[in-house]
Formats: structure tokens, C-alpha cells, sequence
């Protein structure tokens, strides 16, 4: 007679105590949780964001010239490509004196792409451009970029990039400067800005 197979049976599991059975000793056992009960009369905290004090319903406070303008990496690349010089087309598009400014995130991501962006790196290095620091970690733009306006809404944001745009656009107050046409335009910018207070 040959010897009887028996099924494996899969997805078996050891038997294990709970931590509250009686047959543990007393100092290992599972404490029973006590449900706190919450008093009625007690007042209940919500946390709020705190309403940026530069807005004035949708209109930025901050925003005047010299206008400061966030640059994105592939605006750069962008910008090159239709011929435009970067300055002198910000200047053009805004009719007062405009700051270029670069962040470490957006020169790590030009530095990455090496010899195909060799005149994006050159144009990003000049002088007139206004270097900001990064204390995050990593070198993901489009998050750097996000926080920073988010923070500090004194900035215009260029690109060109749709995902970073839909982003930007969720929080108010920020324009965005984007190129359609061979020249720059911006989006959510009122009439208003530039001209004189009396």
C-alpha cells in the first residue's frame, strides 16, 4: 500500500495568543484603552489657514515694480528657442523694470541636462539674474517653486510647464508670465498694478 498524500493547506498561520488572554501573566498582558469622554461645553479648535495679510480679496498688495520674476527651467529653454531675450522681453511685457530670479533647484535641474542646455546654463549665470537660495532637500523645481510663492507672494511666476501653471493657479494673488506668439504674456495680472498711487 502506498503512503497517503496529504493537501498542504497554504496561508496557514501559527496560532498566537492575544495580549489580553487570562493565561498571560499580569505584567505582559494588554491594558484595556480607556475612551476619553469628550465634554460638550468645551470649545472645539479647528485649524485655519491664516489669510495672507499682502491680499486685498484677489488683488496682491505686494506686487509693484521692480517686479520679481520667478524663471523656470524650461521657460529658459522656451524663451531660446522663439529668440527672446529674457530681460529686455520681461521689461517689454510689463512696461517697468523686471528681476529675473533663478532658484539653486532650477540651476541643479539646467546644470543635469548638461551639453543640450549649454546656452539655457550660460543665459541662467548671467549677472542680472538674481540667485535664491534652497535650505529643502532635493532638486525638484516644481515643488520649490510652489512653496516659495506660497510663502512669499511678492513673485511672478515663468514657465510654461501646464502641470506647475494648474498648480500656481490655486493660489491667489500670483500671475503667471508664459510665452504665446514669439513674445511674453501674463495670465491674472489686474490693470491696476504698476500704475501710480495718489
Amino acid at each position: 500500500m502506498g503512503k497517503q498524500k496529504k493537501t498542504r493547506k497554504y496561508a496557514t498561520m501559527k496560532r498566537m495568543l492575544s495580549l489580553r488572554d487570562q493565561r498571560l501573566k499580569e505584567k505582559d498582558r494588554l491594558k484595556p484603552k480607556k475612551k476619553e469622554k469628550k465634554d460638550p461645553s468645551a470649545l472645539k479648535e479647528r485649524e485655519v489657514p491664516q489669510h495672507p495679510s499682502c491680499l486685498f480679496f484677489q488683488y496682491n498688495t505686494q506686487l509693484g515694480p521692480p517686479y520679481h520674476i520667478l524663471v523656470d527651467t524650461n521657460f529658459i529653454n522656451f524663451s531660446i528657442k522663439a529668440k527672446l531675450d529674457l530681460v529686455q522681453s520681461m521689461m517689454d511685457c510689463l512696461y517697468a523694470k523686471c528681476i529675473p530670479c533663478i532658484t539653486d533647484c532650477v540651476m541643479a535641474e539646467i546644470e543635469k541636462l548638461e551639453q543640450k542646455y549649454r546656452v539655457a546654463l550660460r543665459i541662467a549665470k548671467d549677472p542680472r539674474f538674481e540667485r535664491l537660495p534652497c535650505t529643502h532637500k532635493g532638486t525638484y523645481a516644481d515643488d520649490c517653486l510652489v512653496q516659495r510663492v506660497t510663502q512669499h507672494k511678492c513673485y511672478i511666476v515663468a514657465t510654461v510647464n501646464r502641470d506647475l501653471k494648474r498648480r500656481i493657479r490655486k493660489i491667489p494673488g500670483v500671475p503667471i508670465m508664459y510665452i504665446s506668439n514669439h513674445r511674453y504674456n501674463i495670465e491674472r495680472m489686474p490693470d491696476d498694478y504698476g500704475a501710480p498711487r495718489f
